[in-house]
């Protein structure tokens, strides 16, 4: 008897660990490198050149939060920037030691130009994608209460189409971003 009170009790205590008990968690990140998924009309590949935009996120005390995302990612060559705004759901899991979250997020894509000719910006030649994306966020507290972390977003919105046309183009790609959690 006495060994499955133990086995119970030290699985219970692995498997419902959380981390320290906290009212809310609010956090805050910046991209740092991003991929497109996206090709030219040749067939190359869109390079990535810099990044900006943030992601937000409040976390509630049983590990379930809420969050959003918005950044622009710049065209290698060009002045086309991708743009992506997300909203998010995400669940931190009952890790020790480290802040481990996993998510889910749905939202939207688009080009991002100043001009593109007759005084006409890209949203007069596309209309906005659908997007999903899926990510995960590993944060180790630096002290009590505040963690580092580091994200990885993957991106899929292939249904960018351009006005007047049936094409669909491709603006998916990864985000990686680093933030910050302030938890009280």
């Amino acid at each position: 008897m006495k060994k499955i009170i133990l086995t119970v009790f030290a699985a219970s205590s692995l498997l419902l660990y959380s981390t320290p008990s906290f009212a809310i968690s609010l956090s805050v990140g910046i991209p740092v490198a991003a991929s497109f998924s996206a090709k030219d009309s040749d067939g190359n590949a869109y390079k990535a050149d810099g990044s900006s935009g943030y992601f937000l996120g409040a976390q509630l005390p049983f590990g379930l939060g809420l969050g959003m995302d918005s950044h622009k990612t710049k065209v290698k060559d060009s002045t086309y920037k991708i743009a992506h705004t997300m909203y998010n759901l995400y669940y931190q899991l009952p890790v020790p030691v480290v802040s481990l979250i996993l998510g889910l997020g749905t939202g939207n894509s688009n080009y991002d130009c100043p001009d593109v000719g007759n005084g006409k910006s890209c949203a007069d030649w596309y209309d906005k994608g659908s997007a999903t994306q899926w990510y995960t966020s590993i944060g180790f507290p630096i002290i009590p209460f505040f963690d580092i972390h580091l994200s990885y977003r993957s991106i899929t919105s292939k249904n960018v189409k351009a006005k007047g046309g049936d094409d669909k183009e491709d603006l998916g790609g990864t985000i990686t971003g680093v933030g910050i959690a302030f938890n009280f």
